[in-house]
């Protein structure tokens, strides 16, 4: 799936913020998170819009395997929610219902068949985002994998 061209920009510029800016507005989503892998198998915030301060401080670090972003990162594969705030699969945290949010989608960054790191975007209101959403989430996060990669 080709990206938008001011989209493909922020990525190649590693301009986060303005990548997950841009993602939030071409999916209609109302907030978002950038994590990127550090040492130690723990992701770190490095972009956020719409998101609670107290949030922020919650999900300033997340281990792979936790909560939305660290199973997406781990398994590789989107992790959604059409409610996080009644979900009960297991897969949403404490920090996610904070949010307020209700409708959200988590994808790896992935570079190959590696994490990187997750993207996620959210909406007050239940979502469930459709097959092409996914699809262009999931090439924004192959994107930033591939941009980050190389470091």
């Amino acid at each position: 799936m080709e990206l938008r061209t001011e989209l493909a920009a922020a990525v190649q510029a590693r301009d986060w913020q303005k990548m997950l800016a841009e993602t939030i507005a071409e999916l209609r989503a109302e907030s978002g998170s950038l994590h990127l892998l550090g040492e130690g198998g723990v992701m770190h915030l490095t972009a956020a819009q719409g998101i609670p301060e107290p949030v922020l401080a919650i999900v300033k670090t997340v281990p792979v395997g936790k909560g939305m972003a660290g199973l997406a990162a781990e398994r590789k594969q989107p992790v959604t929610a059409c409610n996080i705030q009644r979900d009960t699969t297991g897969d949403v945290r404490p920090g996610a219902r904070a949010t307020g949010m209700e409708g959200a989608i988590v994808v790896p960054v992935l570079r190959g068949d590696q994490a990187l790191g997750a993207l996620g975007v959210a909406n007050r209101s239940e979502r469930t985002f459709t097959d092409e959403e996914t699809a262009l989430l999931l090439a924004v996060g192959r994107a930033i994998g591939e941009a980050v990669g190389g470091e």
